[in-house]
C-alpha cells in the first residue's frame, strides 16, 4: 500500500467526473492494485435519495428535508472491490443502483444541506487515508488535499453507449435514446449546481476514456503514482 513520505497517513486518491466515464470499475480495479480502500461517494447521495423516494420530500421543504437527514442513518462497509451501504441497518447495495435514483440522487446534490451531511460521512471515512474516492467533488471540494486528483471524461455518445450496455448487462429493458437523454439531463444538473458543481480541479490530472480500455486507463493511473513514489523516494534520500 502507498504511503506518504515521512508520515504514517496513507495516501488518498480523488477520482472524478462525469457517468460513462469508467470511474467505478477503474478505482475498484486500482484499489485492488495498490491495497487502497474504495469509496464510492455517489453511493451516499443515492442511499438519501433513496429516502426522499420513500418520504416523497418535497426539495424545496428545508424543514422536511432536516428531519428526513435527522432519520438517515448511513453505514458502510469498505472493501477494496466493492462498498456495502447500509440504510437505517438495511443492505440497499443493490436497490441504490436503479436508474431513477440516481436521476434523483443528482438533484439532490444539489441541496447544501444535503451535501453538508454526507460530507462529514466521506471525510470520516478516509481520514486515515488509504483510499480512492470517487464521485463528482472529491477533489474540489471534499478531499482538496488528496494527494492525486483524477477527472475522467468521455465523449458523451460513449459515454449514453457504456451506460446502455451496462443497463443491459443487468437486465433492464432501457432504449438508447432515453440513456442518453437522461445522460444529458445529468450533466447539466451537476455541472450548473451552485454548491460544488462537477468540473476538474486546478491540480486534477484530466484522462480522456473515450478510446481507452478500463486496464489502460488503470495502467495510466499506475503510471502517476509510481512518478510520484519515485519523486517521494528521491526526496527522502539525504543530502
Amino acid at each position: 500500500m502507498i504511503e506518504r513520505a515521512n508520515e504514517k497517513k496513507l495516501l488518498t486518491v480523488a477520482v472524478d467526473g462525469p457517468a460513462g466515464t469508467g470511474k467505478s470499475t477503474v478505482c475498484k480495479l486500482f484499489a485492488k492494485k495498490e491495497g487502497l480502500t474504495y469509496l464510492d461517494t455517489g453511493a451516499l447521495y443515492r442511499t438519501v435519495a433513496l429516502r426522499f423516494i420513500e418520504t416523497e420530500i418535497s426539495y424545496d421543504d428545508s424543514a422536511g428535508i432536516d428531519a428526513l437527514l435527522a432519520g438517515t442513518k448511513i453505514g458502510i462497509k469498505k472493501n477494496p472491490d466493492r462498498m456495502t451501504v447500509f440504510l437505517n441497518g438495511k443492505d440497499v447495495t443493490d436497490s441504490i443502483r436503479e436508474e431513477g435514483v440516481g436521476m434523483i440522487a443528482s438533484k439532490i446534490s444539489a441541496i447544501p444541506r444535503v451535501r453538508q451531511h454526507l460530507l462529514f460521512i466521506q471525510r470520516e471515512a478516509a481520514k486515515e487515508g488509504g483510499i480512492i474516492a470517487e464521485g463528482r467533488d472529491m477533489g474540489t471540494v471534499v478531499f482538496p488535499d488528496a494527494d492525486i486528483k483524477i477527472y475522467l471524461d468521455a465523449d458523451p455518445a460513449e459515454r449514453a453507449r457504456r451506460r446502455y450496455c451496462e443497463l443491459e448487462s443487468r437486465g433492464e429493458r432501457v432504449d438508447y435514446s432515453k440513456v442518453m437523454e437522461d445522460l444529458e439531463i445529468r450533466d447539466m444538473q451537476d455541472r450548473s449546481r451552485a454548491a460544488a458543481p462537477l468540473k476538474p480541479s486546478d491540480d486534477a490530472i484530466v484522462i480522456d476514456t473515450t478510446r481507452l480500455g478500463i486496464d489502460d486507463v488503470v495502467q495510466t493511473i499506475q503510471n502517476i503514482a509510481n512518478r510520484m513514489k519515485c519523486r517521494q523516494h528521491r526526496n527522502d534520500r539525504p543530502e
